[in-house]
């Protein structure tokens, strides 16, 4: 069983950058992959990025790539994601969970965190 729980979120202007945590609790943290989902209103979840195991290799969305980048301190069994050049489209509840195996499908992930809000004004 793993329990995770995003921080981070809040209100920034367009170009801006955030950084949101996901600290997780359980054992074996750092044998799971990990990986950030956004919700929009009225949208479906979607995949935002995904980190293996080690850290050492992750994949992005398209819409996110060079913009956002995945990390992970297994030490202080934490998941990452800065967010830079941030948009008014990236404005979404973002969610961390917790897979096997990176993945950017929903159906992989056996945990979620509640979620943390992330608004981009223009």
């Amino acid at each position: 069983q793993v329990q995770l729980v995003e921080s981070g979120g809040g209100l920034v202007q367009a170009g801006g950058s955030l950084r949101l945590s996901c600290a997780a609790s359980g054992r074996s943290f750092s044998t799971y992959a990990m990986g950030w989902f956004r919700q929009a209103p009225g949208k479906e979840r979607e995949f935002v990025a995904t980190i293996n195991w080690s850290g050492g290799r992750a994949s992005y969305a398209d819409s996110v790539k060079d913009r956002f980048t995945i990390s992970r301190d297994n030490a202080k069994n934490t998941v990452y994601l800065q967010m830079s050049s941030l948009k008014p489209e990236d404005t979404a509840v973002y969610y961390c969970a917790a897979a096997r195996a990176p993945s950017g499908r929903r159906d992989w992930y056996d945990y979620w965190g509640q979620g943390t809000q992330v608004t981009v004004s223009s």
